[in-house]
C-alpha cells in the first residue's frame, strides 16, 4: 500500500485560500460598516454645518458628496441604487386584492384580501408591518455583495385594459439596472412578477450565482391560535409530481430540487410562488414562533425559502407568478399546476375519500342549505352508507353475548391452562359460526372514514365565520364560556359541540360494553377502562377544534346509537340467531378458515411445548 506523506505545499495552499477568501469577506464587511458609521456622522454633521454659517445648498451638496463617496466604496458601480430617497409607496388594486409596492427594495409593503376579516372582524392582511422580505442577493467581481431589498427604485404604473402593471426600476433609461414588473389583472388573486437586469452580465461574479430570499412572519387570523398554528404550514411541489410539507417541529430545513411551487399555507389562507421554469434548489425552513411571548400570539410561524437563480454569464430574466387568496380545494384545483396538493387532505385511501367523495358531496349541499345543516345531512348519508357495516357489527356482539355463559364455563374449567382455554373458546366459536374478529373488521372498516372526516373540516374552507347555533364560526371552537384561567390541555374556554360529542360517545361505548365480552388478560390493558375515559380524552382534544367536526362526531355517536336500538328492536330477533348458533354447534365445522387455521397453529404449539418438557 502506498505510503501517504505530508505536503506542505498543499497546507500552504489551503492557508492562502483561507486567508484570501478571510482578506475579502473582511473588506466587504468593513466597507459596508464604514458606510453606516460615516452616514450616522454625515446626519450629525449637517445640522452644524448650517450652524457654522454655511449655506443650506452648501451643506447638502456636501452631504451628498459624502454620502456618494461611502456608498461608492461600499456597492461600487452599484452605489447610486443605495441613495437614500423619499420613500415612495404605489398601490395595485383588483376587486379581490389591495396592494402597496414601496421604491425601496422594489418590494410588497402591504397586501390586504379584501373580501374576508379576521377573527377579531378587522381588515386581513398576508403582508404587513414588516412581517415579510424579498431581496436578491448578488456578488460582484471584485466580491461586493448587494441586496435589492436595500435599494432604491423608481417606480412607474402603467394602465391597461384588463390589468395594471408596475414597472419599479433603479435606474430607468441607464443601460445598467434592474427592474421588478408587477402586474394585477382586474380581477383574481393572481400577481405576475417579474425579475430582469440589464447590463449586470459583466459586473456579476461567475462563481456565485445570484440568491432569492423570501421570508414571511406568518399573521394570527383565528380564534385558537394553537388550532390554526397546527394547519399552518409550508409545502412545496418538486420533481414531476411530488408535493412535501414540513413537520411541525420547532425549527426544520429542507432542500429539493426542481421545485415547481412553494406554499406559505396560513390555515385558510395561502402564498404561494410559482415559478415559469422549476427551480434548480430550493432551501425552505420553517419556524414555530406560536408560543413566543414576545409576539403576544400575533404570528404563528416563520417561513422561509432561499433561491438559487439560474445565472451564468448573463442578465436576470425571471417570470413568476404570485396566489394570494383563499386556501380553497376548487379555487386551487382550478389553476394550472397541482397547487391543491398544498392543502392537507390526508394520504393514500384517505385523501382519494376527501377529495372524491366529502368534497364533492359538502359542496354541493353547501350551496343548497346552510353549512351547519349540510354537515348534519352529510352526517346522516355517511351513517346510512355505513349501516351495513354496523349491522354486521352487531350481529357478532349478539353472537358473542349469547356464547357468554359458555365461554366463561371454559374459562373456569381451564383456569390453570391457558392454551387449552384458548384451544377450547375457538373450537367453540368456529361451532358457532362466530369469531371476536368479526365484530372488530367492521369497525376497522370505519377507520378510514373517520380519519378522512378529521382532515376534511380543518380543510373545508367554505366553514369559515359559517355560524350555526350558538357557533359563530364552524371552522372555530364553539365557546359558551370564557374561563379568567387556562386549563392545562383543555383552554381557557368552555366549547359546547365537544361536550354534546362527549356524551354521545360515552353512552354509545356503554352500549357496545354492554353487547360483548372484552379481554382482561394479564398483562393487557382494561379494555373497559380504556373504552371509559374515550369520552374525556374526546372532551379534552376536541374543546380547541373546529366546531363543525365536534358537531358531525356528535350527530354521528347519535345516529349510531339509534341504528342500534333500531337493529336491536326491529331488525334482529335474538332468539332465532341463538337457534341459528345451536344448529350450526351441531354441524361439523368445515375445514378451513381464518378460526381453524388459528386453532390448528395453537396445537402445534402445544404439542411442541409438551415435547419441549418431555426432554
Amino acid at each position: 500500500m502506498e505510503e501517504r506523506k505530508f505536503d506542505p505545499f498543499q497546507l500552504i495552499g489551503f492557508i492562502l485560500i483561507a486567508g484570501i477568501i478571510t482578506w475579502m469577506m473582511y473588506r466587504n464587511s468593513e466597507a459596508r460598516n464604514q458606510a453606516l458609521e460615516q452616514q450616522e456622522a454625515i446626519e450629525q454633521q449637517a445640522p452644524s454645518l448650517v450652524e457654522e454659517g454655511t449655506p443650506i445648498d452648501q451643506a447638502n451638496a456636501l452631504t451628498d458628496s459624502i454620502q456618494l463617496e461611502q456608498l461608492s466604496r461600499a456597492y461600487g458601480d452599484f452605489s447610486d441604487w443605495f441613495v437614500d430617497k423619499q420613500q415612495e409607496v404605489v398601490v395595485l388594486e383588483n376587486d379581490q386584492l389591495w396592494i402597496e409596492v414601496q421604491s425601496k427594495g422594489g418590494q410588497i409593503k402591504s397586501l390586504r384580501l379584501k373580501e374576508f376579516e379576521n377573527y377579531l372582524q378587522e381588515p386581513l392582511y398576508l403582508i404587513g408591518e414588516e412581517n415579510s422580505d424579498f431581496s436578491i442577493e448578488m456578488s460582484s467581481v471584485d466580491g461586493r455583495m448587494t441586496h435589492t431589498n436595500d435599494m432604491y427604485f423608481v417606480p412607474r404604473l402603467e394602465s391597461q385594459e384588463n390589468s395594471q402593471v408596475l414597472i419599479m426600476d433603479t435606474s430607468p433609461g441607464n443601460p445598467q439596472g434592474i427592474s421588478f414588473r408587477y402586474e394585477l389583472q382586474n380581477t383574481g388573486y393572481l400577481l405576475h412578477f417579474d425579475i430582469q437586469s440589464r447590463g449586470l452580465s459583466n459586473q456579476l461574479s461567475p462563481r456565485y450565482s445570484p440568491r432569492m430570499t423570501w421570508s414571511t412572519q406568518v399573521f394570527r387570523n383565528s380564534k385558537s391560535i394553537d388550532y390554526e398554528n397546527r394547519y399552518t404550514r409550508l409545502s412545496y411541489g418538486f420533481e414531476g409530481n411530488k408535493d412535501k410539507k414540513l413537520g411541525q417541529r420547532k425549527q426544520i430545513s429542507k432542500s429539493a430540487e426542481d421545485v415547481r411551487w412553494i406554499s406559505y399555507k396560513q390555515h385558510f389562507f395561502s402564498s404561494i410562488l410559482m415559478p415559469k421554469d422549476p427551480f434548480k434548489t430550493v432551501l425552505v425552513s420553517s419556524q414555530n414562533i406560536a408560543k413566543d411571548k414576545e409576539l403576544e400570539d400575533r404570528y404563528t410561524k416563520n417561513f422561509s425559502s432561499t433561491v438559487e437563480l439560474n445565472h451564468v454569464a448573463s442578465d436576470l430574466d425571471e417570470v413568476y407568478q404570485f396566489y394570494f387568496g383563499p386556501t380553497d380545494f376548487y379555487l386551487l384545483r382550478a389553476m394550472e399546476g397541482d397547487l391543491e396538493k398544498s392543502i392537507e387532505m390526508g394520504w393514500g385511501i384517505f385523501g382519494w375519500i376527501n377529495r372524491f367523495l366529502f368534497m364533492p358531496l359538502f359542496n354541493f349541499l353547501s350551496t343548497h342549505i346552510p353549512h351547519g345543516l349540510a354537515i348534519i345531512l352529510m352526517t346522516i348519508i355517511v351513517r346510512l352508507f355505513m349501516s351495513p357495516v354496523t349491522y354486521r357489527s352487531y350481529v357478532s356482539q349478539v353472537k358473542m353475548r349469547i356464547l357468554k355463559p359458555e365461554v366463561q364455563e371454559i374459562a373456569e374449567k381451564h383456569k390453570d391452562n391457558p392454551v387449552k382455554r384458548q384451544q377450547e373458546t375457538m373450537a367453540l366459536y368456529t361451532k358457532a359460526g362466530a369469531s371476536p374478529l368479526s365484530g372488530c373488521i367492521p369497525a376497522l372498516l370505519q377507520l378510514p372514514v373517520f380519519y378522512a372526516l378529521f382532515l376534511f373540516f380543518p380543510a373545508a374552507f367554505s366553514l369559515r365565520q359559517k355560524s350555526f347555533l350558538w357557533a359563530d364560526d364552524l371552522a372555530s371552537y364553539d365557546s359558551i364560556l370564557d374561563l379568567p384561567f387556562n386549563i392545562p390541555f383543555y383552554g381557557d374556554h368552555v366549547s359546547l359541540f365537544p361536550i354534546l360529542a362527549s356524551v354521545a360517545i360515552f353512552f354509545y361505548t356503554r352500549m357496545t360494553m354492554s353487547q360483548q365480552t372484552l379481554p382482561t388478560q394479564p398483562g393487557m390493558p382494561n379494555m373497559k377502562v380504556l373504552m371509559s375515559i374515550m369520552p374525556v380524552f374526546m372532551l379534552f382534544f376536541f374543546n380547541n377544534y373546529a366546531s363543525g367536526l365536534s358537531l358531525y362526531y356528535f350527530v354521528s355517536n347519535l345516529l349510531t346509537i339509534l341504528l342500534m336500538l333500531v337493529i336491536k328492536n326491529y331488525i334482529i330477533n335474538q332468539d332465532k340467531v341463538h337457534a341459528q348458533i345451536e344448529v350450526k354447534k351441531k354441524r361439523k365445522p368445515k375445514p378451513g378458515g381464518f378460526t381453524a387455521r388459528l386453532q390448528k397453529a395453537m396445537e402445534e404449539a402445544e404439542r411442541q411445548k409438551q415435547l419441549r418438557n418431555r426432554k
